[in-house]
């Protein structure tokens, strides 16, 4: 059966949209998609069909086909967004929740900057707010004084100020440190918590081997001196630590006797050296929910394994426990949100810090030209599945691109630039928009006989070929080479007829802009190496009007791609997307 063309149409529309999401259309996804529109063509004759227009598309340079997905551009947003809406209505229904009594937290340790998978929590449950006319807080969980700064603590509240997230309280764990000591001494008062003298490595060996601890049997007079020991700074670090009576032949290894305090010595960036006995995650995080009247948290999945943990504490310390609400890990193909592992990129120098493009924490997204809206939509994209998702990051940048397509100014700009010169062009002006669609202005230029093109370009010429420069004049090649010469060209039957002329971007020898462009890449393989090829710059030149650019603005570079100037005196950009 042949293929008509209304099915024609579909493969077309949809082999487009996976271009645009992925970079190139490939043909097993098309084909999926049109076999489940329930089309009554047989499988070989649409796989041939779809294989096709997928080799047709993927010949495609960038330009052309956003052009060709303009048409259906409004109809993929709209049921995006209608996507994103159901899956966030259907699991951010809460049991039990009343309007104007949800109260939910947004929890980071100040130990570095937060990452998009943060980011995603936090947009979460501000979502569960705003639906129950609630309130949600920034709780800062800062009782690690190795880790914590204020500088973190600064850059976590301005990357949320720029996400667009209104807290109603900030409140800080090492500000309430002599509650939770109260929770800790009724434990041990109840003798269902210890001080433990054994070093790290006992404690894991006899973790592992399901041993019980010698001091788990000391009396809970004896417990409660040996921690007002540790209070009073008789112990040192390592030496003590307290630790909540579990089971330690449950199979659930986290069951088996936790941490719940232990001996820092290094001063805190808060607190100074007030305190050397600091709470874990385990007993902090419950008496800080408790005593702000946390009703919802949500938290990744991979925390149900402290169930058990949470129940018992609760229960040993008369807590109602909140709503926990447990989202999927989402990550991003070839990267890492893993601190320890930023932390040692930076200190072995392959990455340049926390706002290294390649990275996926908020400021490196930030100044890689990532829009707030953006983000929030990629995750809404994802609401509260329970299912693990590792995309790539394609995903990202084509919800962005949506969004930066809008505003971003159109230059030009030639990598590995190669002058040539046209004989007798007879224009000495060039008024060229700054957007094809929007109202933004224009770029003016005075045009002598010199041109620069791209490297690229310049090796694909022939003599005798004619050429288009984009909104300058037709020509025709006359030397190439080393030396490339040219000379103006008369339109002809073939172009008039549709048959176009190669159209290259071009720069004016006399008002050009030296600049740089950093192209970030997969910054791990798929082994967890580090690529170090994932960084890499390309020199050239941008037409005159980038000297007028402010930093930070994004620009698209035609048939190069989206870019945000990034460093205004030397005039470098970072590359954002095709």
């Amino acid at each position: 059966m042949a293929i008509d063309d209304e099915t024609a149409a579909l493969i077309k529309k949809y082999a487009i949209k996976n271009a645009v999401d992925y970079g190139k259309a490939e043909t097993g996804s098309v084909l999926g998609k049109i076999i489940s529109l329930s089309i009554g063509i047989k499988v070989p004759e649409l796989r041939k069909a779809v294989d096709e227009e997928v080799s047709r598309i993927n010949r495609m340079d960038r330009q052309e086909l956003e052009d060709e997905y303009k048409p259906f551009a409004a109809e993929f947003e709209q049921k995006a967004r209608e996507k994103a809406l159901e899956a966030s209505k259907h699991s951010m229904v809460i049991e039990g929740a009343l309007g104007g009594a949800v109260i939910t937290r947004f929890p980071p340790e100040p130990g570095g900057y937060i990452h998009i998978g943060n980011a995603k929590q936090c947009i979460l449950s501000n979502e569960i707010a705003t639906k129950y006319r609630g309130k949600i807080y920034l709780y800062f969980d800062d009782t690690n004084p190795e880790k914590c700064r204020q500088e973190y603590v600064d850059g976590i509240k301005e990357d949320m100020e720029w996400l667009g997230i209104k807290f109603d309280k900030e409140y800080y764990a090492s500000d309430n440190i002599e509650k939770v000591y109260q929770s800790a001494a009724k434990l041990i008062a109840s003798g269902n918590a210890y001080v433990c003298l054994c070093s790290a490595e006992e404690i894991k060996k006899k973790r592992h081997e399901r041993v019980a601890c010698a001091h788990a049997a000391q009396s809970p007079e004896q417990n409660a001196s040996m921690f007002s020991e540790m209070l009073a700074r008789k112990y040192g670090e390592g030496e003590a630590v307290v630790r909540l009576k579990g089971e330690m032949a449950a199979d659930n290894a986290t069951f088996r006797d936790p941490t719940l305090l232990r001996i820092k010595n290094t001063k805190h960036y808060r607190q100074g050296n007030k305190y050397i006995v600091w709470p874990t995650y385990h007993i902090n995080t419950p008496v800080m929910d408790h005593l702000y009247g946390i009703t919802d948290v949500i938290r990744g999945k991979e925390y149900e394994i402290w169930d058990e943990v949470n129940k018992r504490m609760l229960n040993l310390l008369g807590i109602t426990p909140p709503r926990f609400h447990y989202e999927a890990r989402l990550s991003i193909i070839g990267n890492t949100t893993a601190k320890r592992v930023i932390r040692k990129l930076i200190s072995e120098g392959l990455i340049s810090g926390w706002d290294d493009p390649r990275l996926l924490t908020i400021i490196a997204l930030r100044r890689r030209g990532i829009q707030p809206e953006a983000i929030k939509e990629f995750v809404m994209r994802f609401g509260m599945s329970r299912t693990d998702s590792s995309v790539p990051m394609d995903m990202l940048l084509a919800e962005n691109k949506k969004i930066i397509d809008k505003f971003s100014k159109h230059l030009y700009f030639v990598d590995n630039p190669v002058e040539m010169i046209i004989k007798d062009l007879g224009i000495d002006r060039a008024i060229l928009p700054l957007h094809p669609q929007k109202e933004l202005g224009v770029r003016e230029y005075s045009i002598g006989d010199s041109l620069f093109i791209s490297g690229a370009d310049a090796a694909s010429l022939k003599e005798g070929e004619m050429v288009r420069l984009k909104g300058l004049a037709d020509i025709k090649i006359t030397k190439t080479g080393s030396g490339i010469s040219a000379e103006k060209a008369v339109i002809s039957a073939r172009a008039a007829d549709g048959q176009h002329y190669k159209i290259i971007q071009w720069v004016s020898a006399a008002a050009r802009v030296e600049c740089s462009v950093e192209m970030p890449m997969r910054m791990l393989d798929d082994l967890g190496n580090f690529n170090h090829k994932s960084l890499v710059t390309i020199s050239g030149y941008a037409e005159g009007y980038a000297d007028r650019l402010e930093h930070g603005e994004i620009v698209q570079f035609e048939r190069f791609g989206y870019c945000i100037l990034d460093n205004n005196t030397e005039k470098k950009f970072i590359f954002i997307s095709k």
